[in-house]
């Protein structure tokens, strides 16, 4: 009898969590179908096109297709490292990724520390919108904009330098200014969207830690010190791991729409040398090569910044 007992119940166990499953998936069933567009358009985009990395090991010709081509392993690898400018493009990509991460953190730290200090409600919320307002604006269109502003030739910058008795300045021709003009640009741009997020953790910190502070005798900046900065430190580290993605991705808009030869020295990136090779003279193999030593690099970052974010942040994609 107490076999049959124990058999009983087993089965009811089972039986329940069976039921379990097939209620769970049938309350997921509608949002895995809203998934599904998106997962076929990833599919199409991103992941059809990865079977042509095997240019990279090719000497493409267009009208031969992939399979008539000739094959030749890793000759476009070792032609790409020998090239005169390889290395000061990897230099420059890195050398432009780093400063960018490092400002695009600090400076909307700092501004969402100072705005949170404010208590007009009015004024704080019409300096978010307008700093915020660049964001939603494409390089195309501020490529555009910069170039008539920091023109030498009745350039608004430069008319105020020659007001101030100072000679006019080539920002964008001239390789000791054309990396500053880069990473301020891109701050400026950039800056009002991570500013909302600091602000937006800034919102969760308890209101009595800053009571307590002032009891205490601390002022605006040891309150700062020992209470804001140690409340949002796990998103400031969040994005700070997560930008370590970003390293080889150092803005192929903003560069190709600002750039010229006269700055390839120290604004010539990855991407855009990709594009020449690639697209203006035809060298499809070469381009692929370079191409697929920055995905791997770049997938090597990702999944590393990706482990960070989850030891110290404690951040799971899944």
């Amino acid at each position: 009898m107490g076999e049959k007992v124990i058999e009983g119940k087993s089965i009811f166990i089972k039986t329940e969590k069976e039921n379990r499953k097939r209620y769970k998936f049938t309350r997921t069933l509608p949002l895995h179908l809203m998934i599904l567009p998106g997962l076929i358009l990833v599919l199409i985009y991103s992941y059809g096109p990865m079977l042509g990395l095997v240019i990279a090991f090719q000497k493409f010709i267009p009208a031969k297709g992939v399979s008539g081509s000739l094959w030749v392993g890793l000759e476009n690898f070792r032609y790409v490292l020998e090239l005169p400018g390889a290395i000061q493009v990897l230099w420059n990509t890195l050398w432009l990724s780093f400063l960018k991460i490092i400002f695009n953190l600090a400076v909307p730290l700092t501004v969402s520390i100072l705005l949170n200090e404010v208590r007009k409600e009015a004024f704080k919320r019409g300096v978010q919108t307008l700093i915020y307002m660049p964001h939603f604006l494409s390089w195309v269109i501020l490529g555009g904009v910069l170039i008539d502003i920091l023109s030498t030739n009745h350039g608004l910058v430069n008319d105020f330098l020659g007001i101030l008795g100072i000679e006019p300045i080539y920002f964008l021709g001239d390789n000791n200014w054309f990396r500053t003009v880069l990473v301020s640009t891109d701050v400026w741009k950039e800056f009002g969207f991570n500013t909302v997020v600091y602000i937006a953790a800034l919102t969760g910190i308890n209101p009595a830690l800053y009571e307590a502070a002032v009891v205490d005798g601390a002022n605006r900046w040891k309150q700062t010190l020992h209470v804001t900065l140690p409340g949002i430190a796990p998103i400031i580290i969040l994005l700070s791991v997560l930008s370590l993605g970003n390293v080889l991705n150092a803005g192929f808009d903003q560069v190709f729409n600002l750039y010229s030869p006269q700055v390839y020295e120290s604004g010539d990136i990855i991407d855009t040398f990709v594009y020449r090779i690639g697209l203006l003279e035809a060298q499809y193999g070469v381009a692929t090569a370079v191409g697929l030593f920055k995905s791997i690099v770049s997938l090597i970052l990702i999944s590393i910044s990706y482990f960070l974010a989850y030891r110290f942040a404690k951040y799971r994609i899944f």
